[in-house]
């Protein structure tokens, strides 16, 4: 039993250092896990987060390559598929012992989220999903507007490949919206900047060239969808379509403009939250 409990603390301090796993909040209540989107880490959750520290735990971490990660544990074959960062997901809630926790992602992050969810259903007992996109390609067979064409996806993928921080300041600004705000899209080129670039090239090729719309329909528990107004990278168009497929989920349409509110607009961002946990 001694060596079972040591090989598992070893494992449980091996997850929580891979990722930066940070705690914080209240010791009990129900726990919320934050989950950021490609180019950022767990820095951007700064104004939300706290907003719950009273009465719950809150969860923040990076995904394996951004922030204060261990780049050292980055596996091109386990992060080739947004699978592999839904593992990382559980493997922390395994090691934090997390039960019933609400899982608040933005973006590619929502999309980990509703993939971990399935597979850790203890874990996981409610989802927010912050600007959420299943998938960034059109598919006029199906119907579907995701907001990009291939053409566009891969131009947008070579450009990032060939010189990433030009990207990321170019690209920043759009993705951030409030041109009157400027203040908002540095902040965004920092968090890109805190990113190794070339895992943010594979994770830039995994996450916009993702297609997760079927598992929409395996999601199981309480959902809340939050959709941004003017939103370049996911439309309300696509909020609505996986507000559709998610049955029994919330939409709310914030007044919050661009593709990241809990930078932009974060008082309106932990308020919409706060509202869907008083009813699950």
């Amino acid at each position: 039993m001694a060596v079972q409990a040591s090989t598992r603390h070893r494992n449980t301090t091996g997850v929580l250092r891979r990722n930066n796993v940070s705690v914080a909040g209240a010791p009990d209540g129900r726990p919320l896990v934050f989950a950021h989107g490609f180019g950022c880490d767990q820095h951007v959750w700064r104004w939300v987060a706290p907003a719950f520290a009273e009465n719950h735990p809150t969860v923040l971490f990076d995904h394996v390559g951004a922030g204060g990660s261990d780049l050292s544990a980055y596996d091109r074959a386990r992060y080739d598929t947004l699978d592999g960062y839904a593992a990382d997901v559980v493997e922390i809630c395994d090691a934090l012992d997390l039960r019933d926790a609400v899982f608040v992602g933005h973006s590619v992050g929502a999309t980990i989220g509703v993939l971990a969810a399935q597979r850790a259903p203890g874990r996981i007992g409610a989802l927010v999903l912050v600007a959420p996109s299943p998938c960034f390609l059109d598919d006029p067979a199906d119907g579907y507007t995701g907001g990009f064409s291939r053409e566009d996806i891969d131009d947008l993928l070579e450009t990032l490949a060939g010189n990433y921080l030009g990207w990321s300041a170019a690209m920043a600004p759009v993705f951030m919206g409030n041109p009157d705000r400027p203040e908002l899209a540095e902040e965004l080129v920092n968090a890109f900047c805190r990113t190794d670039p070339a895992i943010a090239e594979h994770f830039a090729t995994v996450t916009f060239l993702a297609d997760h719309r079927r598992d929409l329909a395996g999601v199981e528990v309480p959902t809340l969808v939050l959709q941004c107004s003017d939103d370049v990278l996911a439309s309300e168009a696509v909020g609505r379509y996986v507000h559709r497929q998610v049955r029994g989920s919330r939409f709310v349409q914030l007044r919050a403009t661009g593709h990241c509110p809990h930078i932009g607009a974060p008082e309106e961002t932990a308020a919409a939250i706060r509202a869907f946990l008083e009813t699950t």
